[in-house]
């Protein structure tokens, strides 16, 4: 058993005298604090502990607290009897300054009681009781420097981890942000009266949790007003799912959106949750319902009636909250009348019902979707593509495009993958059908038909509205753009009010509301121009006069109207 070494054998220690570090230029692993009243028992762990392991050592808490402050400690070895601190409340003050450095106690006492509590509380790692076989002593620092070593890795990989949280929270901010922007209204290229109608009922209809049917032909875009209504709606931040009814048969139909038990069929080895599950507190959108036999649509009543669902091969029914969204491309009414969809079906689907126009009926558009699709394109295989020609876009506007925006879409795609080293696409890049239309445009169906159009004699009307000289350069976009600004300020200027104007335009008032701000028109370029020049010139008598802020309250509130 031993004590003390006598002083002799004791490490020797460049700052003898002195309470604190090992000799300069000594590098060890981990730093141990010891704490004790007798020097020696100092003298002793130093001794047997001074090889392996950098050693710091006071003779009362106060002073081992300071050295605390100031070291890398990663044990601390304490007197469990010492005059004025005690072992057990400089350990709970350790607690608090460095809560990872692990606690060993020496006591030689009997005082059973308090080490119990102490253990139990997690105060201290383990007791040593005096005298101790130095053996004993190296091996219990070592386990104790393991658990440290661990308790540090674990703290590592939980800083890790709730850094690479905090990045992945971020990411799916931004994500969601862009999903968010992507499928809103604003991201739905349709400035025709037609669709500005349609936003101004589905911006409504998001914020409520009403049953939706998109009605349309093919490719006229319902999937993605569909988006639009959930992204722009109070469930955005829950799931969106969605279905083809008409791409699966009705038992795997079944499975797909209601879900299966295991061994409900040949090939279910695991349970699996339907999409109306899945999308619960979101929206599921539902394309293609005109396609679903009778048995489907009594499954569909029952959840929009009764908000359940019961999976295939169980007995139990769940209850879900899910919006629905449906879309289809048949006359669903039509359908009713034939036997072949459930009337009660139908009306629990037609709560709201919208009917998207097919391009050909909203040709105005089709000019800014073309440069959307062809940027999109241009992205895709790292080129830079300026536009079209005139004839490109004429006949692409002349076309009737039954595919609607898909075909579109497809075409522009097409027309830029074959396209040569050329910036502008011309009508040789165009499919053959295309081309091969031959003779111009019909009157009121290709772009040159539009006022300002290349060829076209530029109206003028009593607001002195002109288109011509704003597209000087022949770009499309900034052409469209032109076109559309002027318009816009002479509608307002002849009827007066933005409300009128919108009434003559045939268009919401809130859509007017937003191309005057996409297009960045100031108030008062809306004022008309006899009615600028008055206000001009009484804001100068009354500048004259010392009440020009009168004057411009009167100013800005003309430019306003």
């Amino acid at each position: 058993m031993l004590e003390a070494p006598p002083v002799a054998l004791r490490y020797p220690c460049a700052m003898d005298g002195i309470e604190g570090a090992r000799p300069a230029g000594e590098t060890h692993r981990y730093g141990i604090l010891v704490v004790d009243d007798e020097d020696a028992i100092l003298e002793s762990l130093e001794f047997t502990l001074g090889m392996e392991y950098r050693i710091f050592t006071a003779t009362s808490g106060e002073k081992g607290l300071e050295i605390l402050d100031r070291e890398d400690i990663a044990l601390v070895i304490s007197d469990q009897v010492m005059p004025g601190m005690s072992g057990v409340e400089f350990l709970e003050r350790v607690i608090e300054r460095n809560p990872r450095a692990i606690r060993i106690m020496l006591t030689g006492y009997a005082d059973m009681p308090s080490l119990v509590r102490a253990i139990n509380e997690g105060r201290i790692y383990r007791y040593l009781p005096k005298p101790w076989e130095p053996d004993d002593l190296r091996i219990a620092v070592k386990r104790a420097l393991e658990v440290y070593e661990l308790s540090s890795e674990n703290a590592q990989l939980a800083d890790a981890l709730a850094e690479a949280n905090e990045r992945l929270r971020a990411e799916n901010l931004y994500l969601r942000r862009e999903v968010e922007a992507r499928y809103s209204f604003e991201g739905i290229i349709g400035d025709a009266p037609a669709m500005q109608k349609i936003f101004d009922v589905t911006e409504k209809v998001a914020q409520t949790d009403a049953t939706v049917l998109l009605t349309g032909e093919t490719g006229t875009g319902k999937d993605l007003l569909a988006r639009a209504i959930h992204y722009t709606g109070r469930r955005k931040d829950r799931k969106f799912v969605a279905q083809n009814c008409g791409a699966l048969p009705d038992t795997l139909l079944e499975s797909e959106l209601f879900g299966h038990k295991r061994g409900a069929f040949t090939g279910a080895h695991a349970d699996k949750k339907g999409l109306f599950e899945v999308a619960d507190g979101g929206t599921i959108f539902l394309d293609e319902i005109g396609e679903t036999e009778p048995g489907m649509q009594v499954r569909l009543l029952r959840v929009l009636q009764d908000g359940e669902i019961r999976p295939l091969g169980s007995s139990e029914t769940r209850k879900v909250d899910v919006r629905v969204v449906a879309a289809t491309n048949r006359d669903l009414k039509k359908r009713v009348e034939e036997g072949r969809f459930r009337e009660d079906l139908y009306y629990r689907l037609r709560v709201v019902e919208i009917e998207l126009p097919p391009l050909r009926e909203r040709r105005e558009d089709i000019p800014a979707l073309a440069h959307h699709f062809l940027d999109q394109a241009g992205t895709r295989m790292n080129r830079k593509f300026v536009g079209f020609s005139n004839a490109a876009m004429d006949r692409l506007v002349a076309h009737d495009w039954p595919g609607n925006v898909r075909e579109l879409a497809n075409e522009i795609e097409r027309a830029a993958a074959l396209a040569g080293p050329e910036e502008t696409l011309g009508l040789e890049n165009l499919s053959e059908h295309l081309r091969g239309a031959g003779g111009p445009p019909a009157v009121g169906r290709g772009i040159g038909s539009f006022p300002g159009a290349p060829g076209r004699p530029a109206p003028t009307g009593a607001s002195g509205f002109t288109a011509s000289e704003e597209i000087g350069d022949w770009n499309l976009n900034r052409a469209v753009d032109a076109l559309k600004r002027r318009m816009l300020i002479a509608a307002v200027r002849e009827a007066g009010s933005k409300s009128r104007a919108a009434e003559k335009l045939g268009i919401p008032r809130q859509s007017l509301q937003k191309m005057i701000k996409r297009l960045e028109i100031p108030a008062e370029e809306l004022v008309p121009p006899e009615r600028a020049s008055g206000a001009a010139t009484a804001r100068r008598e009354r500048a004259e006069n010392g009440t020009g802020n009168a004057t411009s309250g009167n100013g800005e509130k003309s430019g306003r109207k």
